[in-house]
């Protein structure tokens, strides 16, 4: 079987639900895969653009935006790239750090590394 990557517009859609079609089509996609018909691949890069999108142009708040992406995370039947370090950068992101923030401290903890950074804000929560 092939593996499947998902694109932004597939979660957006499923998300937001302002295009019926779409909407449909993904929970589709996303039923075929939890029953094992599709074997489904997630990017962090794919995350990370839809929290992107779903603050900056649907203006959606990030508790919503991190309820979401949490639960779509944790499913087992799609096979999500780095999955542990996007379990794990929630809280940052909810105290205000932009993803890739959140992204580099969740990665810097969990692998025991350090960030160099010129932002003082994280340098400061980094330390």
């Amino acid at each position: 079987m092939i593996i499947e990557q998902i694109d932004t517009n597939i979660l957006i859609r499923f998300f937001i639900g302002d295009n019926r079609v779409q909407h449909r089509q993904a929970e589709a996609i996303f039923r075929e895969a939890e029953k094992g018909k599709k074997k489904l691949k997630l990017t962090a890069l794919v995350i990370a653009e839809t929290a992107y999108v779903l603050e900056s142009f649907y203006k959606r708040l990030r508790p919503e935006i991190a309820q979401f992406l949490k639960v779509f995370i944790s499913q087992k039947w799609i096979a999500v790239e780095e999955r542990t370090i996007l379990q794990n950068l929630w809280s940052w992101y909810l105290k205000g750090f932009h993803f890739v923030d959140s992204y580099l401290l969740a990665s810097a903890k969990i692998n025991g590394e350090k960030i160099l950074t010129f932002d003082k804000k994280l340098q400061k929560i980094a330390a």
